[in-house]
């Protein structure tokens, strides 16, 4: 029988394979030992092979070659690809934000001016109500000052009142005030902070102390370069000494 060639492509990166194999050859036989059957499939340009078919039931004999693809197959999972797109889709519309200042009506004012707008006119209607409560929060401040200063205070007649104020002891309210008079604590306070004002003149006396020391020592190691450079430089310039002939 004549041997028919076949033009085998395998999958990348492997080469393609050229065989001339015997008509009657099973196309599983054709496949390289790297290749296991179940994980691959045959193709031609008229469809899918079964790896039980011959090499004489895929082409004609008159043929020059027949051209086998190789394809490796690709492992299936187990579904719910869908439900898992619409769980995704739950998820990102649960987090988009609802904020729509930005947004503008059918006039073309956005709807962060047309809030503001409305926010300041309920701040002009209530202002009337703001003013009398905090009227009425100064006014409960100054009774408790006049209460907390022994002032009291009468509604009945603000005449009275007047001179009940007039009448207080101005002197009585001064001792009332309080006064700190803790002598440790001001004792401890006043050596707190000579020694603190005694610790920093401490340190930068020393700081300066240092310095004076270090200027000295870079002032003694450039003077002692200096020496050394002068002591080279003139025995350098000093002319070599003279060599007397010896009389034979």
């Amino acid at each position: 029988m004549i041997a028919q060639t076949v033009f085998l492509r395998l999958p990348s990166p492997l080469l393609p394979l050229q065989l001339h194999v015997e008509p009657s050859t099973p196309l599983s036989a054709l496949l390289p030992a790297s290749l296991a059957a179940q994980d691959v499939y045959l193709r031609t340009p008229s469809g899918i092979l079964a790896t039980s078919s011959l090499v004489s039931d895929i082409g004609d004999a008159s043929a020059p070659f027949v051209s086998v693809d190789v394809c490796a197959r690709i492992r299936g999972g187990k579904g719910g690809f869908g439900t898992n797109l619409r769980a995704a889709g739950g998820r990102m519309s649960m987090g988009k934000a609802n904020n729509t200042d930005a947004c503008r009506d059918l006039s073309g004012r956005r709807l962060s001016t047309l809030k503001e707008a409305q926010r300041q006119a309920d701040l002009l209607d209530s202002a009337d109500s703001l003013r009398a409560q905090a009227v009425a929060e100064q006014k409960a401040k100054l009774e408790g000052l006049e209460r907390s200063l022994g002032i009291s205070h009468d509604p009945e007649s603000s005449v009275a009142g007047s001179k009940r104020i007039a009448e207080v002891d101005v002197e009585e309210l001064a001792r009332k005030k309080h006064r700190f008079e803790d002598s440790k604590f001001l004792e401890e306070s006043r050596e707190i902070n000579e020694g603190v004002r005694s610790a920093v003149s401490a340190a930068m006396i020393l700081k300066k102390k240092k310095k004076a020391k270090a200027d000295a020592a870079s002032k003694e190691a450039k003077a002692g370069v200096e020496v050394v450079k002068k002591a080279e430089k003139d025995k350098a310039a000093m002319p070599p000494p003279a060599v007397s002939a010896s009389v034979a």
